[in-house]
């Protein structure tokens, strides 16, 4: 069987308030959307500028963490996974997909969260 590998590396900026939620069985979700963007330079020397926008989610304990610290604007470095869902669209019938990243680790760029999240982190290590 062959190996294949699902790794996505992320840097960018929040582009509104975390959507934390819990499942009926009380497992935490956050929902944010990140700002990925590059500058490149057009054939005729101009610089230029392209956001892509990229759904992020977040599960259990780092979901918490998000909810608590991340805000609109915070910077975030991402490591995680590209998972896709279909559903029905109930008003057409068409089959409706969406990717999105599924986060396994989140570094805060912005100094105002590094050390909380650094705190936070030394509170959830058993020494």
């Amino acid at each position: 069987m062959s190996k294949s590998v699902n790794k996505v590396f992320l840097v960018g900026n929040v582009g509104k308030a975390v959507e934390l939620k819990y499942t009926t069985g009380g497992t935490a979700v956050a929902k944010f959307s990140l700002a990925c963007t590059e500058s490149f330079k057009q054939k005729d020397g101009t610089w230029t500028e392209r956001t892509e926008w990229v759904s992020v989610t977040a599960w259990e304990k780092l979901a918490e963490i998000i909810g608590k610290f991340v805000t609109k604007g915070s910077k975030l470095y991402i490591e995680g996974r590209l998972q896709t869902s279909s559903w029905d669209d109930k008003q057409t019938g068409d089959k409706k997909y969406k990717t999105e990243v599924v986060a396994s680790e989140v570094i805060f760029l912005d100094g105002k969260n590094q050390q909380q999240q650094q705190e936070q982190t030394e509170e959830d290590v058993p020494f």
